[in-house]
């Protein structure tokens, strides 16, 4: 009997392996096609079928794509826009969430289930509900073409709060009753114990957050008009839209659009893997 399920276990097991692979080689595949396209000519990428070794390898195509049309590198300017933005969004949705979840998780007070629900009920309305409101108040306020104007209304996110509060949820409240009775303050124990210990749930909110800044293309259509101002995206679709696009300088592009959101993640992939729940605040 134990021979038989060792054996069923060993084919499921198996099978699995092979799903996971190929699972992989299907999101690989695109990543694989962009990076060969941005290193080949034109003429080339368009062949049937594709092949995917170049005779030809065409890195000026990286130069090309950082140089833009006009020979004005502002492609580097809204890489560093981008950039910004992406970066400030990430650090106060992961701060004020980790506060808000803190509070919601740790602390008893009046009216605490309504005000989650109440934050819980905004993940419900889609963003394109609330964009012209969110453009009235921005041409209000006169910070349209601005950082200001692409920060402010994403400074924080219920799915944040969400996602913070269910993790603070498992913390344990004696770690917490400990640092109380030494008499610790509550920002000490929140910035010095509570925060060091949510690794996993930080990482994964400030990539979440960083990828969706870095990727946005319809709040800033909307409210950026300059050149100077304008994230990767627009300037990706601007390309696109030229008349003589070349494939191999557009791979390019993409390919360098890519690169801080892959850097990124390898940096924070450790805190996944070898997350050290609960440890001990020293200091």
């Amino acid at each position: 009997m134990r021979k038989h399920k060792t054996t069923s276990q060993g084919i499921g097991d198996y099978l699995i392996n092979i799903f996971l692979v190929v699972f992989a080689i299907f999101i690989l595949i695109p990543l694989v096609f962009m990076f060969t396209a941005s290193i080949m000519p034109a003429t080339e990428i368009m062949k049937l079928p594709y092949p995917w070794i170049s005779k030809t390898f065409r890195w000026q195509n990286y130069w090309f794509g950082l140089r833009g049309a006009d020979g004005s590198f502002l492609y580097i300017r809204n890489i560093f826009n981008s950039l910004v933005v992406a970066t400030f969004v990430s650090v106060t949705t992961v701060l004020l969430s980790a506060m808000a979840g803190y509070g919601l998780a740790k602390f008893k007070f009046k009216g605490r289930n309504a005000v989650f629900l109440s934050m819980m009920a905004t993940m419900m309305i889609p963003f394109e509900v609330i964009m012209i409101p969110l453009y009235m108040v921005t041409m209000a306020m006169r910070i349209q073409d601005t950082y200001l104007g692409l920060i402010l209304p994403f400074l924080t996110t219920a799915f944040g709060v969400f996602m913070m509060r269910q993790f603070l949820l498992t913390f344990p409240d004696e770690i917490l009753d400990a640092a109380r009775i030494d008499g610790s303050g509550e920002f000490y124990i929140f910035s010095r114990i509570v925060l060091p210990n949510c690794g996993p749930a930080i990482t994964t909110l400030a990539v979440l957050t960083f990828r969706s800044q870095w990727d946005s293309l319809l709040w800033p259509l909307m409210v950026v008009q300059t050149e100077s101002m304008k994230t990767i995206p627009q300037y990706i679709t601007k390309y696109m839209a030229e008349t003589h696009t070349d494939e191999g300088i557009m791979m390019a592009i993409a390919v360098i659009a890519s690169l801080p959101m892959i850097i990124l993640f390898l940096k924070m992939s450790k805190y996944f893997i070898n997350s050290n729940l609960y440890a001990s605040a020293k200091g």
